[in-house]
């Protein structure tokens, strides 16, 4: 199996478009991979050194998501494919895991 993580931020858009939903669509609509989790972080910065946090003050926030899947490589490899140019560049990593039935 392989491990994906995607690296974004809630202010990602696609044109009009949720970068977020984007993606889930491709990886749940056309590509039905495993285990697709979304984790939304409390805090994060990217390369620009922006600190993003939840804060009860600010309106709007732009915390970081990760979205995280797994599934055979070649399936893997399809969705990325399906994915294209939407994920940022340097923000996509993946990695052999062992998907174990106990």
């Amino acid at each position: 199996m392989l491990l994906v993580r995607i690296y974004l931020s809630e202010a990602d858009h696609v044109g009009k478009h949720n970068l977020l939903s984007e993606i889930m669509k491709v990886l749940h609509d056309q590509h039905r991979v495993h285990g697709v989790t979304v984790f939304r972080g409390i805090a994060g910065f990217g390369s620009k050194g922006e600190v993003h946090s939840a804060d009860l003050l600010r309106l709007t926030v732009k915390l970081p998501l990760v979205v995280e899947f797994f599934d055979t490589p070649e399936t893997v490899e399809r969705a990325l494919a399906a994915l294209g140019g939407l994920i940022p560049s340097g923000h996509l990593i993946s990695w052999p895991v062992k998907c174990r039935v106990i």
